[in-house]
């Protein structure tokens, strides 16, 4: 895949950029590996001013930056714009609560008399140059998300992003340099997925995390195991949405639509298979069809629209041959299902409701990475949850019910990295984030994920 800019809403090719030949890479590699020796010693108040920093400029440069965002993957400018300004909250978050998740440890004094020594604590320290291989999906946060606590924690990043969003990649370089972090703390590296494999078996690499596909993720955690090395993988999901009976059902449909909906439906955590008690099917699933046909699709630079282009052409082929293959094998359209009309350039695909969902159909079991829902009839909480678990994804969940009961089941049994209940699952620094399954392994964000790139490093001292 070339490392282009293609504007999703024209097919047009605006940029393209060489990857990096070896002797680069290896330069950065060589000046990340180098700053590590002494940002690693910086103080917490000095990495602190330095997010913060970084929040302010982003924050500064959110118009042209939201653009730039739009142009490269298609998401709403609006959209765009809230992105931005979750990045630059969760940079002050982290600048504000690194040095209290990473404090020292200390055992209960009658366990450190039984260790036989005098005192005994645990120490948080960072493990070194840290390769973060990224989606295009949100650009920005999911780098961000790594880049905050990483560099908080005293490691240095090394970011391959996707290669359809070059220039969100090297802005945020700049953004760090601009910030005024030493040199090597923070590097983007233009190379193509096969030379991540390079990269990451290179000694003074200490760690990765990708977010991404499930084959990627793969593809990494091999090399990463065979040079046993730590990752964090967050590799999609086909959440569950559970509507039950005493649920408010005009809430729990308006909020489907935007779980579902939310960065043209090109979200690991948005809501992807409806599944809904029989005695509420109908009523919800009427509004919810309502809700999703009424999405304005269109440039994703008006500030009408809700639902912009996919961002690859690939991508919408791929959302209509799962569609295509549902219909095929029994399920009903209800709303959707097509290209839109007079939208002729561009990926663009129209919010689609599918009913009649079966276990035999591909979106049953494969991740639909668009405006697309899958819904489902539900006999009872039983069956729900039985559907719900169907799958080899177990991102995140959401659960619709007033029954304190049911939520306690749902909570225990849901085979989920979280569960959401009357609302929908969004990510924020305060939370822990991740999967189960075949969504990955390790958590990102709060003291979960500032932690994960660190040695826990236990220090006994016995009396002199």
């Amino acid at each position: 895949m070339p490392i282009a800019t293609v504007n999703p809403a024209t097919g047009e090719t605006l940029r393209t950029f060489p990857p990096f030949e070896p002797a680069e890479i290896e330069r950065r590699v060589a000046a990340s590996a180098t700053a590590f020796r002494t940002y690693r010693t910086t103080s917490f108040a000095e990495r602190a001013a330095l997010l913060r920093r970084a929040a302010d400029l982003l924050e500064q440069d959110a118009p042209d930056v939201a653009r730039r965002v739009t142009t490269e993957m298609g998401k709403p400018l609006t959209a765009a714009r809230a992105e931005v300004a979750k990045c630059a909250k969760a940079m002050r978050w982290y600048a504000d609560h690194a040095e209290g998740l990473l404090a020292d440890e200390r055992p209960a004094d009658a366990d450190v008399r039984d260790t036989g020594a005098a005192t005994a604590r645990v120490h948080y320290r960072p493990l070194g140059p840290v390769l973060a291989v990224m989606p295009w999906n949100f650009p920005l946060w999911q780098v961000v998300r790594f880049a905050a606590p990483a560099l908080m924690a005293g490691n240095t990043g090394l970011l391959k992003h996707a290669s359809n969003v070059p220039q969100t990649a090297l802005y945020l370089e700049e953004l760090f340099r601009r910030a005024g972090y030493p040199e090597g703390v923070f590097q983007t590296l233009l190379i193509g997925a096969d030379a991540v494999e390079r990269v990451l078996r290179d000694p003074r690499v200490a760690a990765a995390t990708l977010t991404g596909s499930e084959g990627a993720g793969r593809s990494v955690a091999a090399v990463a195991g065979d040079e046993v090395k730590k990752t964090v993988l967050e590799l999609g999901g086909s959440d569950p949405y559970l509507v039950l009976p005493s649920a408010d059902i005009d809430r729990a449909a308006a909020t489907a639509v935007t779980a579902r909906a939310q960065n043209n439906g090109q979200s690991c955590i948005a809501a992807k298979r409806f599944i809904v008690h029989t005695d509420v099917f109908d009523a919800f699933t009427e509004r919810f069809t309502a809700g999703m046909a009424a999405l304005k699709v269109g440039d994703p630079m008006d500030e009408a629209t809700d639902v912009g282009p996919l961002a690859s052409e690939r991508g919408r082929a791929d959302l209509e041959e799962l569609v295509d293959d549902a219909v095929g094998r029994g399920a009903t359209v209800r709303c959707g299902g097509r290209r839109p009309e007079g939208l002729v350039r561009g990926w663009y695909y129209e919010p689609t409701v599918l009913t009649g969902v079966r276990p035999p159909m591909r979106i049953h079991r494969e991740e639909a990475f668009g405006p697309v829902a899958a819904v489902y009839r539900a006999a009872s909480l039983d069956e729900a949850l039985d559907i719900a678990n169907d799958s080899s994804f177990g991102l995140s969940s959401n659960v619709w019910t007033r029954d304190d009961a049911e939520v306690a089941r749902c909570v225990r049994d849901l085979e989920a990295g979280g569960v959401y209940v009357n609302g929908m699952t969004a990510s924020h620094p305060a939370l822990p984030f991740g999967g189960v399954k075949r969504s990955g392994y390790g958590r990102e964000l709060s003291g979960h994920g500032i932690r994960e790139f660190c040695n826990a490093k236990t220090v006994w001292q016995a009396a002199a």
